[in-house]
């Protein structure tokens, strides 16, 4: 397991499918947000692709988020978009409605920083956000990211186009990073 202050990322139980389906993605508001496409239904019992571990899959590598004191349940993050010849890759989180503002989305970005550049060597982490997600701005910026710019309109959520907000870290400045 990868440890932050707050939160541990481990590898996705079966167990926490139905959960993180029910928390994060039945929530029709939520999952329009966290996806780039629009929201669906999906029928229980099904393999949801978002959730279920693809062990084959080598340009994804999703966690379970975990409160360390007492291991509950408490989110997902992955690395995503993992492009192993120019080194770079993206991080994407989703914390359950209960453990937000708590600060885990910090933790979790630093873990998945560690795990990005210490474990997997990338030379570059990257996050697109809504630009009304400040929670996850915060969360990004207190990690050393930079917005490097801003797609206007790009995001279809919910009856109307929002911008996003593309922000990047190279390692080089996280490693100079204080705390690091």
């Amino acid at each position: 397991m990868l440890r932050g202050d707050k939160i541990g990322l481990r590898a996705r139980y079966e167990e926490d499918i139905p959960v993180l389906r029910t928390e994060l993605y039945d929530d029709v508001v939520n999952g329009a947000r966290a996806e780039g496409r629009p929201w669906r239904p999906i029928t229980p019992g099904t393999k949801d692709p978002r959730l279920v571990v693809d062990d084959n899959d080598q340009g994804r590598v999703p966690f379970s988020v975990v409160e360390l004191d007492g291991g509950t349940l408490v989110g997902m993050a992955n690395l995503w978009g993992i492009d192993d010849h120019n080194r770079s890759a993206h991080i994407g989180l989703g914390l359950l409605p209960s453990a937000r503002g708590k600060g885990y989305g910090t933790d979790v970005v630093a873990a998945l920083c560690h795990y990005g550049f210490v474990v997997r060597g990338m030379r570059r982490l990257q996050i697109e956000t809504l630009s009304d997600n400040h929670a996850m701005l915060r969360s990004a910026e207190r990690n050393g990211f930079v917005r490097e710019g801003v797609l206007r309109s790009s995001a279809w959520v919910l009856g109307e186009f929002l911008d996003e907000v593309l922000l990047g870290l190279l390692v080089e400045d996280w490693k100079r990073a204080p705390g690091v």
